[in-house]
């Protein structure tokens, strides 16, 4: 049977360990050769190192976000290495948790730098080599907290609501060059970014949440998979919330 994404190429921010990794992992055993990017080099090399001794195909690059040489770099690495460029998921992410008054101006600045600059940096840097490559669907993960307001993790929650924004306006942009690009807003999910969040914490949001839970990175892989593949062909500017049913009510 073939895969959903056969000879398609994928650039996955933040995709050492995480949902990063999942979406790595989950691309490859659909068909998809994948350049994983990240600043924590061991973990990334030895992801890529998984996916190969599975039978996929995958680089590691490293990347930080913020930096445009970095994003110039990791897309010519993926063009040269594997001809092209068809999806970007901008997944890499940090979670500051200051309520507005305790937030000071570096952590603002370091938060919307990683989360909004690197998702527009990563964008502006792969849709050329969409382009050329006849179009492509790019992939912002977002967050619940970028839909709805919840009190504390002010910049987080601000750079996440920009990330939707910018998600849509840039789907209009290029539209018309068969250049996709839709947001994924998860709720809690299980990974190192929220190991730092207060247990009686989480367990109150999992409470909140009508499917009882804290969500899988494997399940948020599976959103970008449909994202990523041709079955979403006429979905763009949208966005696909996995959140157990939170913002429902």
């Amino acid at each position: 049977m073939p895969g959903r994404l056969d000879g398609k190429v994928a650039l996955i921010s933040g995709g050492a360990r995480g949902q990063g990794a999942a979406e790595g992992k989950l691309f490859a055993t659909q068909g998809a050769k994948v350049v994983l990017g990240d600043v924590i080099d061991a973990e990334g090399q030895q992801t890529a190192r998984e996916i190969e001794a599975a039978g996929g195909t995958a680089v590691y690059v490293h990347l930080d976000v913020t930096q445009e040489a970095d994003w110039q770099g990791a897309i010519d690495a993926t063009v040269q290495r594997f001809g092209k460029l068809d999806i970007l998921v901008n997944n890499a992410g940090i979670l500051r948790v200051e309520g507005l008054e305790d937030t000071t101006l570096e952590i603002w600045n370091q938060v919307f730098a990683v989360n909004q600059t690197g998702v527009f940096l990563g964008m502006k840097f792969a849709v050329p080599a969409m382009r050329a490559a006849g179009g492509g669907s790019i992939i912002n993960i977002s967050s619940v907290a970028g839909l709805v307001g919840g009190g504390g993790a002010t910049a987080y929650q601000a750079s996440k609501g920009a990330v939707r924004i910018l998600t849509k306006s840039v789907a209009t942009e290029y539209a018309k060059e068969n250049i996709r690009c839709n947001s994924i807003h998860p709720g809690l999910i299980t990974t190192l970014m929220v190991a730092g969040i207060d247990p009686e914490a989480q367990k109150m949001i999992e409470q909140m949440t009508p499917l009882g839970r804290s969500g899988s990175a494997d399940e948020i892989a599976n959103g970008a998979l449909f994202l990523a593949s041709d079955e979403s062909s006429y979905m763009t500017g949208a966005e696909l919330v996995l959140d157990g049913g939170m913002t429902a009510q």
